[in-house]
């Protein structure tokens, strides 16, 4: 029997759900997934390591033929990364909010979220890092941008610069070379914060679109589509006429966007539904369509409906399957492409930074992973770039991977660790 026993037990003060297993389920990973039959659990599994951060010279595990070194560290909480077109690295220093509990399980989730770091006191802040001599190390370290509302996505483009707090977009204006921004912003779009908070940011290739993702407030709906309203969508800002639209729908958490160069469309990563089990739904990749729906919240993997919610049927038939399948509860959020020939021994592909997993009785996702593409599409399973970030009993957490993107020389890849406070720096052997 995969599932033998289940029980509740009080763990540092916070109610989890702890299973027993007879060996570990595969994961629903790639472009046919097997995804078991959704169960409902009564109560929600509620499992996460406690936030412990590196030892002095400890780094994560790296694929062979690969280092990593910290490219900048006593950050606070960094979150996502932008490269400059000048090589100054962005990174967003944000938080989700601490907020009066509803409930005893909500309670018990903010407790363990805590314990995690993954919630408290936002720094609200952008910090511009600069490596003068060239040596993978930042050198200089600023105060980009501060006073912000949980900010996260940013894009430039020409003299403007955009932020993606948790509640609209803002544009700032930019000097090339600018340490720092002075000046007020000017609110261009606004998002209802709350529930899912990050609002990343990615500009089309031609430079005349934004697009940002939005999440949902809640899991499935729980407080009625209407306060749904304007979420769980991918928006697109057209910069010309600051005029803002729905692009696509249906996506419960859409963090991490990338344009595949070989077709022109926009990827992004997605967070799946909680309470069906370990691997139900799988998170997702998937191209983004303008005017699709991608299911959430009456169904997933295309056509699969959660009946624990009231149904929409014209939407569920219109429910697009998403193309590749992360495997259950792994927080993928980090996304960028990386051609072939940045890191030795990796083709073209997309990278994935994965958060980790909350909410399944054995964790998942805690890795930086590839996943190659061919003609376009991913073209086989998923590899590990690094790994690490979690202790094998799965007690404490070194490090979450968050935001990725191209280093400002084209051969390395950075990523974003807000529990170990770091932005790691990987590079050929």
């Amino acid at each position: 029997m995969d599932f033998i026993a289940r029980a509740t037990a009080l763990v540092g003060g916070t109610m989890v759900l702890l299973r027993r297993m007879g060996a570990p389920a595969a994961q629903a990973v790639g472009l046919s997934p097997t995804i078991p039959e959704g169960r409902k659990q009564g109560i929600m599994t509620l499992k996460m390591p406690t936030a412990k951060g590196w030892a002095p010279g400890q780094v994560p595990q790296s694929a062979r033929g690969l280092r990593v070194n910290a490219f900048a560290s006593g950050l606070e909480h960094p979150r996502w990364i932008e490269v400059l077109p000048n090589g100054d690295v962005l990174v967003a220093e944000s938080l989700q909010q601490e907020r009066k509990p509803e409930g005893l399980m909500d309670r018990a989730m903010q407790a363990t979220m805590k314990r995690a770091k993954a919630v408290g006191i936002s720094a609200n802040r952008i910090s511009l890092w600069r490596d003068p001599d060239g040596d993978g190390v930042a050198e200089q370290r600023e105060v980009f941008l501060d006073g912000q509302n949980q900010p996260f996505g940013m894009a430039l483009i020409g003299d403007t610069f955009y932020v993606g707090n948790t509640d609209g977009i803002t544009a700032f204006p930019y000097v090339d070379g600018a340490t720092r921004i002075e000046g007020p912003g000017r609110k261009l779009v606004d998002f209802k914060p709350g529930g899912h908070w990050t609002r990343s940011l990615i500009v089309s290739p031609d430079k005349t679109r934004i697009y940002a993702g939005v999440g949902s407030l809640s899991n499935i709906g729980d407080n009625g589509m209407e306060a749904e309203e304007g979420r769980a969508a991918i928006w697109e800002l057209d910069v010309a006429s600051e005029q803002a639209r729905i692009f696509a729908s249906g996506l419960r958490n859409a963090v991490g966007t990338a344009w595949e160069p070989v077709t022109g469309k926009l990827w992004t990563v997605v967070n799946e539904r909680d309470g069906l089990g370990d691997e139900t739904p799988p998170d997702y990749l998937t191209s983004v369509q303008d005017g699709g729906f991608y299911g959430w919240p009456y169904c997933y993997w295309g056509q699969t409906v959660d009946d624990r919610v009231p149904q929409d049927a014209d939407l569920v038939a219109r429910a697009i399957t998403p193309d590749y399948a992360l495997g259950g509860h792994t927080a993928s959020l980090g996304l960028c492409w990386m051609p072939a020939g940045t890191l030795p021994g990796f083709g073209d592909g997309m990278v994935i930074g994965q958060h980790g997993s909350w909410n399944r009785s054995t964790l998942s996702g805690y890795r930086l992973i590839f996943v190659p593409f061919a003609d376009g599409r991913p073209s086989g399973s998923p590899r590990d770039i690094l790994w690490g970030f979690l202790s094998p009993d799965e007690k404490v957490s070194y490090g979450r991977p968050v935001g990725v993107a191209i280093g400002p020389d084209g051969k390395s890849l950075l990523m974003a660790d807000d529990v170990g406070d770091v932005i790691w720096r990987v590079t050929g052997a």
